[in-house]
């Protein structure tokens, strides 16, 4: 066999060892949590009141859950059950609304739009430069065709998903 034969076979067969080992690796890189002081150990979230003038009577409960299970399962911070944590997250729901857009050339709305607001005040005990007071809204469409009592938990569900991820964003990872 040739210099040039054993060289790249020595070359084949590494390659061939290293997509074996690489290929039963795993390697995660996780963004969120990134500005989670290391002192950091609690953050305590109030029940956001729904002081909207539209009331679903179980937003409050569903927004306040998927804030503090978001928070769960993104951070090793423990939740606690009154003020004075390392993390504050208070406020209330502000706005609920439906709306009529894409309206047809009849005036009637093709499309409804369910959007949600919340304003937040967050507290870091760490580092008050990182503390805020401000407004987060999202919405969805749905076609105004359906019954509104029929998608309002799924759209509910949507919203709270992208508003959760919008504030834990804002206090955690400072994007």
């Amino acid at each position: 066999m040739h210099k040039h034969g054993k060289i790249l076979n020595w070359v084949n067969i590494t390659l061939l060892v290293l997509v074996v080992v690489l290929s039963g690796c795993r390697m995660t890189v996780s963004l969120t949590g990134g500005n989670i002081d290391p002192r950091a150990k609690t953050v305590y979230v109030q029940t956001f009141t729904n002081n909207s003038s539209l009331v679903n009577p179980t937003l409050s409960q569903e927004f306040t859950t998927a804030l503090k299970n978001r928070i769960q399962n993104q951070t090793p911070l423990t939740i606690i059950n009154n003020t004075g944590g390392d993390y504050n997250l208070e406020g209330e729901i502000i706005n609920y609304t439906i709306t009529p857009i894409a309206i047809q050339g009849n005036d009637a709305a093709a499309m409804n739009r369910l959007t949600i607001t919340v304003r937040v005040r967050f507290s870091n005990s760490f580092d008050e430069n990182q503390d805020f007071d401000q407004s987060f809204s999202r919405y969805a469409d749905y076609p105004s065709t359906q019954n509104f009592t029929s998608v309002e938990s799924t759209l509910v569900n949507e919203i709270n998903e992208a508003l959760t991820e919008d504030i834990f964003n804002k206090a955690f990872v400072n994007w």
